[in-house]
């Protein structure tokens, strides 16, 4: 059985009250007006996955407003090492708690359990924006095939940010320094190294595909200069870069002054200069070939999110793409204004419609006609 959520139930979560889904581990197709709460339903999914979900908001942020009592979500989710009952409780805005078969767990457990990959239109301009959300990007995709990768990301920026304080404060003595840079330089080349490898899993994934959607060359890059390699350079580059630092108040040297550079490789053109469109495929070419090469690792392709997916393709192009979901079995979440936009689907998925009445969102199964 593929890894999916076969119950989905939340509780005064955003704009829900009180939500339960059965969904079966084909595609899911949420349709409704906008602001009903579609992609409210899909972030409550992509809490399934370390970190803060596919919005990157707070406990509080999420919870239903007026009563702002606090929320929980639940799912069974069959995984690869059975079904799991996996909970999230956050109290009057407290960070969440995770449980899993009624026994709190690390968030770190998650990402050996469930593997979550999403696309939102917030994403679009991913290639001609800043290095900061490349760097999500490319960490999310990395987070999926290495789980260690988020702890070693937390490790590193609690470090830099002890580091950066010193800076600030113009502390010059190096025996302050010591200790945190070498944290620094451990943590630092699990990341760099987990992206590279990474890259070269979705590089190889591309380059074994038969697909409607482009492929992309993909380079990790730095903002100065050139990574180092292994934990005693960068632990020396650190302590070399601490005058320069002093000077700029900040760490200018490590992984997190990565970038990532991509090319349509059909065309040779870098991504930030192809078009709207092409820079589209070229994400929904990535997503999927991340998910292709977790089917090898994980023995199972993962639940992948895609927000208002289907509005930024022609019918050829969502076609293509729902028939590569229905290929990997990925249980797929997709939201849309209407069923129409997965016309090409038909009954290969399952449809829920969304609506909002004087402030209360319910949800219902639907015929996919």
């Amino acid at each position: 059985m593929p890894l999916h959520i076969n119950r989905l139930t939340l509780s005064h979560f955003r704009s829900h009250l009180q939500v339960s889904l059965q969904p079966d581990a084909r595609p899911v197709v949420l349709f409704g007006p906008n602001g009903a709460g579609k992609t409210n339903l899909i972030e409550a999914v992509s809490l399934f996955s370390p970190g803060r979900g596919m919005r990157r908001a707070s406990a509080q942020d999420m919870t239903r407003r007026p009563e702002a009592l606090g929320w929980k979500i639940s799912g069974l989710v069959d995984t690869p090492e059975g079904v799991q009952d996996i909970a999230f409780v956050s109290e009057q805005g407290a960070p969440r708690q995770v449980r899993i078969n009624d026994k709190p767990a690390p968030q770190t457990r998650l990402g050996e359990l469930v593997r979550l990959l999403w696309l939102l239109p917030s994403m679009d301009r991913l290639w001609i924006e800043g290095a900061e959300g490349r760097r999500r990007f490319l960490d999310r995709m990395t987070l999926s095939f290495y789980p260690d990768h988020g702890e070693a990301s937390l490790s590193y920026e609690k470090a830099m940010r002890e580091r950066n304080r010193l800076l600030k404060d113009q502390i010059r003595d190096p025996m302050w320094y010591k200790a945190i840079e070498a944290q620094m330089a451990a943590s630092g080349t699990v990341i760099h190294h987990n992206r590279q490898r990474a890259l070269d899993r979705i590089t190889s994934a591309q380059a074994e595909a038969s697909t409607a959607f482009p492929t992309a060359q993909l380079d990790l890059t730095q903002t100065e200069g050139e990574m180092p390699q292994t934990e005693d350079d960068l632990r020396f580059a650190l302590q070399e870069s601490r005058f320069r630092d002093l000077a700029a108040g900040r760490t200018l040297i490590g992984p997190h002054r990565a970038d990532l550079y991509g090319v349509f490789a059909a065309k040779g053109v870098p991504a930030a200069d192809s078009s709207t469109g092409e820079q589209k495929a070229l994400l929904i070419s990535l997503v999927l070939s991340n998910a292709r090469a977790l089917v090898k690792d994980f023995g199972a392709p993962p639940i992948v999110l895609l927000d208002e997916v289907a509005a930024h393709l022609d019918a050829q192009r969502r076609a293509a793409l729902y028939d590569e979901i229905c290929a990997l079995g990925a249980q797929a979440w997709m939201t849309g204004t209407g069923a129409e936009l997965f016309t090409e689907l038909g009954d290969r998925a399952q449809y829920f419609e969304v609506t909002e009445t004087d402030g209360k969102t319910s949800v219902s199964q639907a015929n996919p006609s």
